[in-house]
């Protein structure tokens, strides 16, 4: 059973404020691309979808002369810190076990290496999943970030994910009382 949705959060005021920000259909394509991937890692649904639809809520907006300058966003980028302690803030006070909260916020801490020193990281599969989500929907420069979706389709689609993560754990219930 979940204590928190996609919906949840999605209607959250904090999330709108972030998700708009740092690109909603991004948010929601990377949660589908981690929806899939969980299923074939094994890895918990919720869990990745969750982390996955707030992975970028750490950005903040580098311009330069009012134009977005990728550059700059490249050269000083600590959005996964950030979105972690966001992500973790928001989960906890819709309710999250706080064990999948960190869970989640250490999954979107580690979506992204670009603020790292240089070295690869051991990731465990819900991290793995979640960056290759977020991989999986990236364009060249960051225009991924700038695709744009009215908030009633928007809400569709996470409605539509929240039933597909359900269905899931009801197909896994039944496996398990058979």
């Amino acid at each position: 059973m979940r204590n928190v949705t996609l919906t949840d959060i999605f209607l959250h005021p904090s999330a709108q404020k972030y998700l708009d920000r740092s690109g909603l259909v991004h948010a929601i394509s990377t949660a589908y691309h981690a929806f899939s991937l969980a299923k074939e890692h094994g890895v918990n649904p919720d869990l990745a979808t969750k982390a996955a639809l707030l992975h970028d809520v750490g950005h903040y907006t580098w311009y330069t002369n009012g134009q977005w300058d990728y550059s700059l966003y490249k050269e000083n980028d600590i959005h996964a810190i950030k979105g972690a302690e966001r992500a973790h803030k928001l989960l906890i006070e819709l309710g999250e076990d706080p064990r999948k909260a960190k869970e989640i916020a250490l999954a979107i801490l580690l979506h992204t290496d670009s603020y790292l020193p240089q070295g690869q990281l051991q990731l465990l599969p819900l991290q793995r999943v979640v960056a290759l989500a977020d991989e999986a929907d990236e364009e060249p420069g960051g225009l991924h970030h700038y695709r744009k979706l009215d908030k009633s389709t928007a809400l569709n689609r996470i409605k539509n994910l929240d039933r597909l993560v359900d269905a899931h754990y009801e197909t896994q219930n039944l496996k398990h009382s058979v």
